[in-house]
Protein backbone atom coordinates (compact mmCIF):
# COMPACT_ATOMS: atom_id res chain seq x y z
CA UNK A 1 0.00 0.00 0.00
CA UNK A 2 1.18 3.53 -0.77
CA UNK A 3 1.92 5.72 2.21
CA UNK A 4 2.46 9.43 1.62
CA UNK A 5 4.18 11.26 4.47
CA UNK A 6 5.55 14.76 5.09
CA UNK A 7 5.27 17.98 3.06
CA UNK A 8 7.51 19.18 0.24
CA UNK A 9 7.53 22.45 -1.66
CA UNK A 10 8.67 22.31 -5.29
CA UNK A 11 8.73 24.85 -8.12
CA UNK A 12 7.07 24.54 -11.49
CA UNK A 13 9.51 24.99 -14.34
CA UNK A 14 8.89 27.18 -17.40
CA UNK A 15 7.22 24.28 -19.23
CA UNK A 16 4.82 23.64 -16.34
CA UNK A 17 6.58 20.53 -15.05
CA UNK A 18 6.98 19.85 -11.35
CA UNK A 19 9.01 17.20 -9.59
CA UNK A 20 7.00 14.76 -7.49
CA UNK A 21 8.86 14.22 -4.19
CA UNK A 22 11.13 11.17 -4.29
CA UNK A 23 9.41 9.59 -1.28
CA UNK A 24 6.02 9.94 -3.02
CA UNK A 25 7.41 8.31 -6.16
CA UNK A 26 8.83 5.51 -4.00
CA UNK A 27 5.37 5.02 -2.47
CA UNK A 28 3.91 4.17 -5.88
CA UNK A 29 6.95 2.33 -7.27
CA UNK A 30 5.34 -1.10 -6.87
CA UNK A 31 2.07 0.05 -8.45
CA UNK A 32 1.31 -1.19 -11.95
CA UNK A 33 0.96 2.43 -13.14
CA UNK A 34 4.18 4.47 -13.02
CA UNK A 35 2.67 7.76 -11.99
CA UNK A 36 -0.08 9.32 -9.93
CA UNK A 37 -3.76 10.10 -10.38
CA UNK A 38 -4.89 13.67 -9.70
CA UNK A 39 -8.31 15.31 -9.46
CA UNK A 40 -9.63 18.65 -8.19
CA UNK A 41 -10.57 18.49 -4.53
CA UNK A 42 -14.24 19.06 -3.83
CA UNK A 43 -13.58 19.91 -0.17
CA UNK A 44 -10.61 22.33 -0.45
CA UNK A 45 -8.92 24.59 -2.99
CA UNK A 46 -6.26 22.02 -3.71
CA UNK A 47 -5.56 18.97 -5.88
CA UNK A 48 -6.07 15.44 -4.57
CA UNK A 49 -3.52 12.78 -5.54
CA UNK A 50 -3.11 9.05 -5.10
CA UNK A 51 -1.83 5.86 -6.65
CA UNK A 52 -3.81 4.10 -9.35
CA UNK A 53 -4.42 1.18 -6.99
CA UNK A 54 -5.98 3.55 -4.44
CA UNK A 55 -8.19 4.98 -7.20
CA UNK A 56 -9.27 1.42 -7.99
CA UNK A 57 -10.24 1.00 -4.31
CA UNK A 58 -12.42 4.11 -4.58
CA UNK A 59 -14.05 2.68 -7.70
CA UNK A 60 -14.79 -0.55 -5.82
CA UNK A 61 -16.32 1.46 -2.96
CA UNK A 62 -18.64 3.30 -5.35
CA UNK A 63 -19.79 -0.07 -6.73
CA UNK A 64 -21.53 -0.58 -3.39
CA UNK A 65 -23.71 2.49 -3.94
CA UNK A 66 -27.06 2.41 -5.71
CA UNK A 67 -26.74 2.49 -9.50
CA UNK A 68 -29.05 5.51 -9.80
CA UNK A 69 -27.93 7.21 -6.58
CA UNK A 70 -27.48 11.00 -6.97
CA UNK A 71 -24.43 10.90 -4.70
CA UNK A 72 -22.88 8.33 -7.03
CA UNK A 73 -23.46 10.69 -9.96
CA UNK A 74 -21.76 13.53 -8.09
CA UNK A 75 -18.86 11.36 -6.88
CA UNK A 76 -18.34 9.86 -10.32
CA UNK A 77 -18.19 13.33 -11.87
CA UNK A 78 -15.58 14.50 -9.39
CA UNK A 79 -13.57 11.33 -8.82
CA UNK A 80 -13.52 9.66 -12.19
CA UNK A 81 -14.52 12.14 -14.88
CA UNK A 82 -12.10 14.73 -13.44
CA UNK A 83 -9.26 12.28 -12.67
CA UNK A 84 -6.06 12.49 -14.68
CA UNK A 85 -3.53 9.66 -14.64
CA UNK A 86 -0.13 11.37 -15.01
CA UNK A 87 2.98 9.33 -15.76
CA UNK A 88 6.36 10.35 -14.38
CA UNK A 89 8.95 11.50 -16.89
CA UNK A 90 12.51 10.19 -16.66
CA UNK A 91 13.34 12.59 -13.82
CA UNK A 92 10.14 12.06 -11.79
CA UNK A 93 8.26 15.11 -13.01
CA UNK A 94 4.62 15.49 -14.08
CA UNK A 95 2.72 18.26 -15.83
CA UNK A 96 -0.31 19.26 -13.77
CA UNK A 97 -3.16 20.35 -16.09
CA UNK A 98 -3.87 24.09 -16.15
CA UNK A 99 -7.45 23.75 -14.88
CA UNK A 100 -6.18 21.96 -11.78
CA UNK A 101 -3.51 24.59 -11.14
CA UNK A 102 -6.16 27.31 -11.44
CA UNK A 103 -8.50 25.46 -9.06
CA UNK A 104 -5.74 25.27 -6.44
CA UNK A 105 -4.40 28.79 -7.04
CA UNK A 106 -0.96 27.38 -7.89
CA UNK A 107 1.37 29.63 -9.89
CA UNK A 108 5.12 29.20 -9.40
CA UNK A 109 5.42 26.58 -6.68
CA UNK A 110 3.32 23.95 -4.97
CA UNK A 111 3.34 22.01 -1.72
CA UNK A 112 2.89 18.23 -1.84
CA UNK A 113 1.18 17.24 1.42
CA UNK A 114 1.19 13.63 2.59
CA UNK A 115 -2.14 12.35 3.91
CA UNK A 116 -1.41 8.69 4.50
CA UNK A 117 -3.10 6.78 1.65
CA UNK A 118 -3.28 9.89 -0.50
CA UNK A 119 -1.74 13.33 -0.85
CA UNK A 120 -2.76 16.85 -1.76
CA UNK A 121 -1.10 19.58 -3.78
CA UNK A 122 -1.62 23.14 -2.52
CA UNK A 123 -0.43 26.64 -3.23
CA UNK A 124 2.08 27.38 -0.45
CA UNK A 125 0.09 30.32 0.93
CA UNK A 126 -3.24 28.49 1.02
CA UNK A 127 -1.62 25.43 2.61
CA UNK A 128 -0.11 27.48 5.44
CA UNK A 129 -3.51 29.04 6.16
CA UNK A 130 -5.33 25.68 6.02
CA UNK A 131 -2.71 24.04 8.25
CA UNK A 132 -3.03 26.78 10.88
CA UNK A 133 -6.83 26.34 10.90
CA UNK A 134 -6.48 22.56 11.21
CA UNK A 135 -4.08 22.92 14.12
CA UNK A 136 -6.47 25.28 15.92
CA UNK A 137 -9.40 22.86 15.44
CA UNK A 138 -7.33 19.89 16.62
CA UNK A 139 -6.18 21.70 19.73
CA UNK A 140 -9.82 22.29 20.60
CA UNK A 141 -11.19 18.87 19.62
CA UNK A 142 -8.22 16.80 20.86
CA UNK A 143 -9.16 13.68 18.86
CA UNK A 144 -8.30 10.28 20.27
CA UNK A 145 -7.32 7.72 17.64
CA UNK A 146 -7.86 4.07 18.52
CA UNK A 147 -5.24 1.78 17.04
CA UNK A 148 -6.33 -1.78 16.30
CA UNK A 149 -4.01 -4.37 17.73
Amino acid sequence: MSLFLSSYENRLDTKGRISVPASFRASVASDKFSGVVLFRSFTNNCIEGMSMSRMEQLAAATDKMGVFDRELDDLSAMLFADARPLSFDSTGRIIIPADMLTHAGIRDSAVFVGRGNSFQIWSPEQFRTAQEKSLARLRTARPNLKIAE
